[in-house]
């Protein structure tokens, strides 16, 4: 979604029926002149039994000999109301906007953004968190994501594994990616991954210190 995130406090009430407005994506085209309604969402009483609705039935056959009815609405930032024509019921109840989700959604993309901000300086103050924030970050851009494994090898902290080995990634190609960099890292440190319990040993060791497996 493209429009402002402006609107998610906004909590409007219909004055016709005192029910709290929904809030919607609004169409395209405004079905009265052909143009938009001025705003990408729009706060809509959804509510059947608001006497707008149950009403507007029987005025719009009256006047315009149509089987549609009313819903009342209000723009984002504006107290001042307005109607617009549905032809059913289930008209809009399809494109209300879970605005807890969006909010996640939004602060996700915020997270998203400071981390790629914050790999611009991570090597200077030796900082790991954007990293890693973008590497478990599934819905991030592939390409800062790239980016963020070669900071990875870079940083050559070996805290990052454990967080790594236990997150699940969707893309098979870039755990590998990720995979090959924990072995870099491994490496120039002297360090294995026991193949029995996973447990970092020295690379030389010959027995594993924790599960007292032999390599």
């Amino acid at each position: 979604m493209s429009y402002s995130l402006s609107f998610l406090d906004e909590e409007k009430i219909c004055p016709k029926c005192q029910g709290k407005l929904s809030c919607c994506e609004a169409p395209p085209i405004h079905v009265g002149d052909g143009l938009g309604w001025g705003s990408e969402v729009l706060f809509i009483c959804l509510n059947d039994a608001c006497p707008t609705f149950l009403n507007g039935w029987e005025q719009i056959e009256k006047r315009y000999g149509h089987h549609a009815s009313y819903r009342y609405m209000e723009l984002p930032g504006s107290k001042e109301g307005n109607f617009m024509m549905v032809g059913n019921s289930d008209a809009f109840k399809g494109c209300v906007i879970d605005r807890e989700i969006l909010k996640e959604q939004n602060e996700r993309f915020v997270r998203e953004k400071a981390a790629v901000e914050g790999m611009k300086t991570c090597l200077a103050e030796n900082n790991l968190t954007p990293v890693m924030t973008l590497l478990l970050d599934e819905a991030a851009a592939q390409e800062a994501r790239r980016s963020a494994v070669t900071y990875l090898i870079k940083l050559n902290d070996m805290a990052c594994i454990d967080s790594l080995r236990n997150h699940k990634f969707r893309d098979t190609a870039f755990e590998h990616e990720v995979n090959m960099a924990i072995q870099a890292i491994l490496k120039a440190n002297f360090k294995q991954e026991c193949p029995h319990c996973m447990e970092i040993i020295k690379a030389q060791a010959k027995k594993c210190l924790h599960c007292k497996e032999n390599l």
